[in-house]
């Protein structure tokens, strides 16, 4: 008797792992992998994040990340990122976003999404370049243009990505400013609920 209600509860517990595990990918073809609703680390499949700058020992140029109370969705208690970057300097300057996909398996989507806009009051670049990473650390970039101060969803398919050589395992998300394709030279940027899809 003992055993059968080992064996009962093991499989309830089998099926209650699943119920909360299988979500996370969501059943309607898309991957969440950042919503930054916590308004913390990790992302949401446990992916570091954060801003980088080419030399960091240069203080006229950065990127500055932080968390902001404006939800692409419209989730009253949602977040977005905030970044507010600065290539505005008389040394070669380039700096952004990185995001860890920590090995994720893209195979079951075909297109990369996130939502994007720019601060009026702090000015903002309407283009921005942006890299895909798979394990071999090969960048793999994509120009995005057309950038207002409005919730903007970019969609992107992944054939766009041609350095990608296996989606299998996905290794990193980057936004990239630089002095040449960001006009203008500093100002602010938000991002929010970037997603793998299957469109």
């Amino acid at each position: 008797m003992k055993s059968k209600l080992y064996t009962l509860l093991a499989a309830f517990f089998v099926v209650l792992a699943f119920a909360v595990v299988l979500p996370a990918k969501s059943y309607a073809g898309e991957l969440v992998i950042a919503d930054f609703d916590t308004g913390d680390k990790p992302n949401n499949i446990g992916g570091d994040f954060g801003g980088w700058d080419k030399d960091p020992n240069d203080e006229t140029q950065s990127t500055q990340l932080s968390f902001e109370p404006d939800d692409a969705l419209g989730d009253p208690a949602g977040y977005s990122i905030r970044l507010d970057y600065d290539v505005d300097s008389p040394n070669p300057a380039y700096n952004g976003f990185w995001m860890k996909l920590n090995g994720e398996d893209a195979t079951a989507y075909n297109t990369l999404t996130f939502y994007i806009k720019g601060d009026n009051n702090a000015g903002f670049t309407k283009r921005i370049k942006l890299e895909l990473k798979d394990m071999s650390n090969k960048p793999s970039p994509y120009i995005v243009t057309g950038i207002t101060d409005q919730w903007k969803k970019i969609t992107i398919p992944f054939e766009k990505f041609r350095r990608i050589s296996d989606w299998k395992s996905m290794n990193e998300f980057v936004i990239i400013f630089d002095d040449i394709n960001s006009n203008p030279k500093t100002g602010t940027i938000f991002v929010d609920q970037i997603a793998l899809s299957n469109e």
